[in-house]
């Protein structure tokens, strides 16, 4: 869920009378003025997941003090279910103010709680509130959860899998489940053969997210995976390792068949003399050369080692490409990077590095300057 600076002008005072009309028609006796004047007060000057708490607090203040009272009034008051997976846009954040609601007053009433994420989870999502009953109530949810991984619902079922993520983005990371991810690993072993590539792909996240603290663990799920996989699991399993093959982990590329040292020649580097300007783009490009008698698959990925404020270098991997080398073939590769600053990255001025990764063998391909 990206936060970017827009997002937040979809919860307007729009969405504040739409929530409090909804609430209305379930519970009569809301003062719908009153929580309009409530929800839309400061709201203006906060972020979204910022307007999304505000509005669980206004919620609370106007709904019965009873959670499982209010809990009814909150599942009574919801729109229709989603059709699709894809394609809804901003629309259902409108219930990111129920899911806060949730996660924050709901974890002295179990069952109240899970039958509203029963719910929310078909509009929209419940993978942030889900998170404190995690580890809270750590096996009550887990059961539910099992139970859940079966249900015909494809939001259901992708809750088990985005839910238990250790490392889902922009929510406080399960720091047991880090620790200790077999109970995620079973949930997982029940959703690795959903039809629906929308699980598909949340599992496959999951396992990646794993992959990062439990490489070994990751690598033999997926070894287990392969074995008799239909496509559907062989497509999760790529995408599960994907982190672990950015970083050369020699299990993961051999899993997917990048195992073999390649056996190649590194020609016709072309990297910017110039250099490149903050704001601007680095665009390289070698030539990859076969040294072998036989073909070869190979996984090609290149690193960019950004200098940091301090002066040090960090380097980050992109993916080029996977491709077949035939016997003494030569296959010129082009790449290109933004210099543009990012939320995620800041770029500083000094001598970039750059290599060719290659089956997880690093092959350098030079410097260049970066200014300012």
């Amino acid at each position: 869920m990206g936060m970017a600076e827009p997002l937040k002008h979809f919860f307007d005072a729009g969405v504040v009378r739409g929530i409090a009309s909804s609430l209305h028609a379930a519970y009569p006796r809301l003062d719908v003025r009153r929580f309009v004047a409530d929800g839309t007060r400061g709201l203006e000057g906060l972020e979204l997941l910022a307007r999304g708490a505000h509005l669980a607090e206004v919620m609370r203040r106007h709904l019965p003090s009873d959670f499982a009272t209010a809990a009814d009034v909150i599942v009574r008051s919801l729109g229709p279910e989603a059709d699709s997976t894809e394609g809804s846009g901003m629309a259902p954040f409108r219930y990111l103010p129920h899911v806060v609601y949730v996660g924050r007053y709901g974890l002295g009433e179990f069952e109240a709680a899970m039958r509203v994420q029963y719910e929310l989870t078909k509009r929209f999502t419940a993978e942030w509130c889900i998170r404190p009953f995690l580890e809270q109530h750590r096996d009550k949810t887990l059961a539910r959860l099992r139970v859940w991984a079966t249900d015909p619902n494809v939001h259901v079922r992708r809750l088990v899998s985005e839910g238990t993520r250790p490392r889902l983005p922009w929510a406080p990371r399960l720091r047991d489940l880090q620790r200790d991810p077999a109970p995620v690993l079973a949930l997982l072993e029940l959703l690795k053969d959903d039809p629906e590539r929308y699980v598909q792909r949340s599992v496959a996240n999951n396992l990646n997210d794993i992959a990062k603290d439990h490489p070994e663990i990751a690598v033999a799920t997926c070894r287990r995976w392969l074995d008799g996989a239909a496509d559907g699991r062989r497509w999760i399993v790529k995408h599960a390792l994907r982190s672990l093959v950015k970083a050369g982990h020699p299990g993961a590329l051999e899993l997917l068949g990048f195992g073999g040292k390649p056996r190649v020649a590194i020609e016709e580097v072309q990297l910017p003399k110039a250099g490149v300007r903050i704001g601007g783009e680095l665009r390289l490009s070698f030539a990859l050369v076969s040294t072998a008698r036989e073909a070869q698959d190979l996984a090609v990925d290149f690193a960019v080692h950004f200098v940091k404020q301090n002066g040090a270098r960090r380097p980050k991997v992109f993916k080029l490409k996977a491709l077949q080398l035939a016997p003494r073939e030569r296959v010129r590769l082009q790449a290109k990077v933004s210099f543009a600053d990012l939320s995620t990255r800041t770029h500083h001025p000094g001598v970039h590095r750059v290599d060719a990764i290659v089956n997880g063998t690093t092959f350098p391909l030079g410097e260049f300057q970066v200014r300012s």
